[in-house]
């Protein structure tokens, strides 16, 4: 423990960070995964569909979650989840309810999943 004098004569306890430990590491979007998402949510704002997003970056899996109001629940997840890659394909969208709309490998054409409820938004 180390104590240092501040310029008003109190001292105080300087206590040193823990190193970064590389089993720590989370699961986040990268640039291009994130630029294909934001670009499906932003197309949905500019449609009056969705209103706000929350990212979670986890030990595990990383969320996208997009919402219609900030106090509800999210309408939908695009989830990030590298054990997957090699059966399923690391990227899902999940429905509110829990029910998995698309899953695959490639993060573009599981997003295409949106691209009917922006025609029919589009088209309404």
């Amino acid at each position: 423990m180390t104590q240092t004098v501040f310029n008003g004569g109190t001292s105080a306890d300087l206590v040193a960070f823990p190193a970064a430990n590389p089993r720590d590491t989370v699961v986040s979007f990268d640039r291009r995964e994130l630029s294909a998402i934001l670009r499906v949510y932003g197309q949905m704002v500019a449609s009056g569909e969705w209103r706000d997003y929350a990212i979670d970056m986890l030990k595990d899996r990383a969320v996208f979650s997009v919402f219609r109001r900030t106090s509800e629940m999210p309408l939908y997840r695009i989830v990030k989840d590298p054990k997957l890659a090699r059966r399923q394909g690391a990227y899902q969208v999940v429905a509110a309810g829990g029910l998995v709309m698309k899953r695959g490998h490639d993060l573009g054409a599981v997003l295409k999943v949106f691209d009917r409820n922006l025609r029919l938004a589009d088209n309404g």
